[in-house]
């Protein structure tokens, strides 16, 4: 990363520049060895064609390459022999083959595995994955951080496909409602109403509603869908690009009732596992809380942890910084459990068993949720239909009883 800083030199001149670091804490570090004092420094967005075709390297590859590599150090073998080796059974996977090519030419250069990975132009790599590696290996401890992480990717692959898994059903049954509804309306509907026109009798309320609703639909019908494609496409450009909306939504989110406990538990249980880990490794805490705050997805999280992330690199206790920062109401057992461990110092062992607890928690809610949402589909079908249908019969059943 490129930071730009002003500030002054051991002279106690005015300078300015700019500087190649992997965090700001590495960039404010060269600073002080070069004896410039900085009075401001931010991130310079870079643009590169290297930051256009490169993309963040998929879970479950993550996962098999942590898992791959763990495995061959455990056997005795070097790095150098192992990515050999895994190059030897990717041969087909291209983007992969030119990742471990990659890799391994810079490791027989002489450069560590976190140089190479740092270096290479194929795939970005999460920067908590990355100093993990980093301290772990500086600590021999690589086969272990390499093998953790790899549990944990494969966690989170697994997780994504149940949920991916679970909304096939309830997407189904809603695609197939529209459709039922749109074909009743479009087809059904006027030619029932040609019928009704030529009785010139009173319709009953709700079937004048239906037969209005029919024609505006299908007399605007290529309005709607324009303005509905349109809301669509504003609302993920300005959800990706406008950081105040992101939040803003990020925030609602959190508000809505069960969604939003399932979506603070597996934010808040990501945090504490990652965290947990690169405390194993080695990291040391300020630094581990700060580089752990990057996993959240979710942007108001994000943004509370890494308020009260500053807090902790002045030397407070995390806890305290989460207590006194104002944002998201965070859940009372994940609070005391962090400042237990901080009392304790078990802040790792106790972050893990936090981050078990919330993923059982999920598998529970999610359950519970698609059994009720399987329900609630089949009435809002029930519901549409059954309204269109008696819409229809009842004039229907006026005129037969007219004619007796």
């Amino acid at each position: 990363m490129l930071f730009k800083y002003k500030g002054f030199n051991k002279l106690g001149k005015k300078t300015k520049g700019t500087i190649n670091a992997n965090s700001i804490d590495e960039a404010i570090i060269k600073l002080k060895s070069q004896q410039i004092y900085y009075e401001s420094i931010k991130e310079v967005k870079e643009f590169s064609l290297q930051g256009i075709t490169q993309r963040e390297m998929p879970t479950e590859v993550l996962a098999s390459f942590s898992k791959e590599l763990s495995s061959y150090l455990s056997s005795g073998m070097t790095i150098l022999t192992a990515i050999k080796l895994m190059e030897n059974q990717h041969e087909k996977e291209k983007k992969y083959l030119s990742f471990l090519n990659a890799i391994r030419t810079m490791v027989d250069e002489g450069k560590s595995l976190y140089q190479a990975l740092q270096a290479q132009t194929i795939y970005t790599l999460p920067e908590f994955y990355m100093q993990s590696l980093n301290v772990a290996a500086q600590g021999g401890k690589i086969q272990e951080v390499l093998k953790n992480m790899a549990d944990f990717f494969m966690t989170q692959h697994r997780i994504k496909k149940q949920v991916k898994g679970a909304m096939i059903y309830p997407t189904i049954i809603f695609t197939v409602a529209i459709a039922m509804t749109s074909f009743l309306i479009a087809f059904v509907v006027p030619k029932v109403t040609e019928i009704f026109e030529d009785t010139d009798q009173a319709l009953p309320p709700i079937t004048q509603f239906v037969l209005n609703l029919s024609d505006f639909l299908t007399s605007n019908y290529i309005y709607i869908i324009s303005l509905v494609l349109f809301f669509i496409v504003s609302y993920k450009i300005l959800y990706a690009k406008v950081k105040s909306f992101h939040t803003f939504i990020d925030g609602i989110k959190l508000k809505i009732p069960l969604i939003g406990s399932l979506i603070q538990n597996h934010e808040l249980g990501r945090f504490s596992y990652i965290l947990s880990l690169m405390l194993e490794s080695g990291v040391a805490y300020a630094q581990a809380v700060k580089l752990a705050v990057s996993s959240f997805g979710n942007y108001k999280l994000n943004l509370l942890f890494q308020k009260a992330a500053s807090k902790v690199v002045e030397g407070n206790k995390l806890s305290n910084a989460l207590h006194i920062t104002k944002g998201v109401t965070l859940k009372r057992n994940f609070m005391q459990s962090l400042a237990l461990g901080e009392e304790s110092s078990e802040v790792s062992n106790i972050l893990h068993n936090i981050s078990k607890l919330y993923a059982e928690e999920n598998n529970d809610k999610l359950k519970i949720l698609l059994s009720l949402l399987e329900p609630i589909m089949m009435l809002f079908i029930g519901a549409v239909v059954g309204v269109t249908v008696l819409a229809m019969l009842l004039p229907i059943f006026t005129m037969t009883e007219g004619l007796k």
